[in-house]
């Protein structure tokens, strides 16, 4: 609030305290500068400010107002009995009115930030003027921008191309979770409207088997990620402490044999795992012809035991991972901590939980995090190795092993349900950043690395 204060009481001051020509720059963009013969640069902005307008009044205004209903006009169609087809008339098509009017929103933010910027650029060469000194030819304004400003210089391209191609799209998909987007309001043959909450309404209590989706699979996928990472972390962790230990030879051919699995891609060794653990896979039909099962087993078919066979199989691609980052810190853990602690008799257990875990933790906290995210988010395994079955008739859309991230897969690419996805893709995103800029917030307040005991 104190910056939109000061901004607005720069802008009215700028005004009242500016002579003739800043105070037309409110009025003209750029006549702060041509008028003080800095041609290239006031006719910039003049050239923007036309654009501008012209952009809104032939279409944006218009775009905008779409907005409101996102089209009237359905597809027609009529039945033409001469030549025997039907005849279709062309509708409005409310993806389009959507687009178009978040571009023109856009577009309006845009020309009133180059119109801040057109008052700034006058209010402070009224000042140079008022102190007699030259103001900068557009030769220096170019040299200044490869000089001291050269940062702003590298960074516009890619910050508009960043609105263009990534706000402006998130924006938009962020809109389709208060329409009714499904397979039922297709444009341009038919018209989605704005439906308000609904979505989120049915998502949390409004639907019950929505609703109940939703919540049975958030508690899987926090089960799925704590295991997935913690799992990984402690057990790579172990792995790498048990390879540095003293009494183990060869330590570069034990690590490079873990390794190995990160070498091959893991899609590949999903769907290779996937296959192998089939209802009629190779270890059923092995286990079967040895006499040890009667009945295959079934690793990824039945809810509960599919749960645990994606969190093994998770394990076993990414063990490997922590082994190595945590490799690197273990050496880096000074020895003196372990001989304090065995002079004060301290066992392996006693080490490891007083010393090496709390060190870890200390440096690798970021990384747990991303982790944790991350797997929140983990499509791969789930989705190669289970498809997210089995299906159950309690749930929409979903089944037993689905993660939020699988749903929201399903519902767009094979329900077309956009809205209802969008809604989970804005649920999955506030979980995930609140998750983790608490955490991060929390560690930082914890000092650095240097102040371990």
């Amino acid at each position: 609030m104190k910056k939109i204060k000061n901004a607005i009481s720069y802008f009215i001051s700028g005004f009242k305290e500016g002579d003739s020509i800043t105070k037309l720059s409110y009025l003209v963009m750029g006549a702060g500068s041509f008028m003080r013969k800095q041609y290239v640069r006031g006719f910039t902005l003049l050239g923007i400010q036309i654009v501008s307008f012209a952009y809104l009044i032939m279409s944006g205004f218009s775009r905008i107002a779409g907005l409101a209903n996102l089209g009237t006009v359905s597809q027609g169609k009529t039945f033409d009995e001469a030549l025997g087809i039907y005849i279709y008339s062309q509708g409005d098509n409310s993806m389009l009115f959507l687009l178009f009017g978040v571009l023109a929103i856009f577009a309006i933010v845009g020309t009133i930030g180059v119109y801040a910027l057109n008052i700034v650029n006058a209010v402070e060469n009224q000042k140079i003027v008022d102190s007699g000194r030259e103001l900068p030819t557009f030769k220096e304004d170019i040299q200044t921008l490869l000089d001291e400003k050269f940062h702003i210089t590298v960074l516009t391209i890619p910050t508009i191309l960043t609105f263009i191609f990534t706000l402006l799209p998130l924006v938009f998909m962020i809109l389709i979770a208060f329409t009714n987007f499904d397979k039922t309001h297709q444009p341009p043959g038919n018209l989605f409207t704005w439906v308000g909450l609904k979505n989120f309404k049915d998502m949390f209590y409004n639907n019950s088997i929505i609703s109940g989706t939703f919540f049975a699979l958030l508690k899987w996928t926090f089960i799925w990620a704590f295991f997935a990472t913690f799992l990984n972390y402690i057990l790579g962790m172990l792995l790498a402490m048990l390879i540095n230990s003293k009494g183990i030879k060869i330590k570069k051919f034990w690590r490079t044999v873990f390794v190995i699995t990160i070498a091959v891609p893991q899609f590949v060794s999903l769907l290779l795992m996937s296959q192998l653990l089939a209802d009629n896979g190779s270890l059923n039909v092995l286990l079967k012809n040895w006499g040890l099962v009667d009945s295959s087993i079934k690793f990824l078919t039945d809810g509960n035991l599919a749960k645990i066979t994606v969190i093994v199989i998770n394990c076993w691609v990414g063990i490997p991972y922590t082994m190595l980052i945590t490799s690197g810190i273990l050496m880096n853990i000074p020895a003196d901590l372990y001989e304090s602690a065995e002079i004060d008799g301290a066992g392996p257990w006693v080490k490891f939980r007083k010393i090496t875990l709390p060190y870890m933790l200390h440096v690798t906290t970021p990384y747990l995090i991303t982790q944790f995210v991350g797997n929140l988010n983990n499509f791969n395994v789930i989705f190669l190795l289970t498809g997210g079955g089995p299906l159950s008739l309690e749930y929409h859309q979903a089944g037993k092993t689905d993660l939020l991230v699988t749903w929201l897969y399903k519902l767009t690419v094979e329900q077309k349900d956009y809205a209802l996805a969008s809604t989970l893709g804005i649920i999955i995103f506030v979980i995930s950043a609140t998750l983790s800029l608490i955490v991060f917030k929390r560690t930082t307040q914890q000092g650095q690395e240097g102040e371990f005991n």
